[in-house]
């Protein structure tokens, strides 16, 4: 026998490989880890950023116009069905609930969660090996907002 004919394989199961892998290693290959400056030119990681910068900026003003108006309307039909007499507001246990809020808030934003902390270190830690992509998002969010 050969050398070719002595090999081993190992056998693995397909299934329970899928299940380990994450998606994004399934999408674009196991050895794309890593920041997007040691793969891609400046060039690209500005288009790839910018790109989806407008598009997610674009989608973010017409998502907040339709929750302000949302928003506003349902304000509107309230003052509206309150002056015409439809519903009756109890504008003082309104106050009290909006000041039990506010306590409530005050209280609870002294300090930041753990778990706050620790996204917060992850975005500071992706921003700073991916300052390009970061900066081309940053601005194509800007345009996709002015747009």
């Amino acid at each position: 026998m050969s050398e070719k004919d002595s090999e081993t394989f190992d056998v693995m199961e397909l299934a329970e490989h899928v299940k380990k892998q994450r998606w994004w290693n399934k999408m674009f290959g196991k050895n794309n880890s890593g920041p997007a400056a040691e793969k891609y030119s400046v060039a690209t990681q500005l288009a790839i950023g910018g790109v989806s910068g407008w598009c997610a900026g674009y989608l973010f003003q017409k998502v907040g116009k339709l929750a302000a108006s949302a928003v506003g309307g349902g304000f509107f039909l309230l003052q509206i069905a309150h002056h015409t007499g439809y519903i009756t507001v109890d504008w003082k246990r309104v106050e009290q609930d909006v000041n039990k809020a506010k306590k409530q808030l005050k209280l609870n934003s002294d300090k930041p969660s753990k778990e706050v902390r620790t996204k917060f270190n992850e975005v500071q830690v992706f921003v700073k090996k991916n300052i390009v992509l970061t900066g081309g998002f940053a601005g194509g969010f800007l345009l996709g907002l002015a747009s």
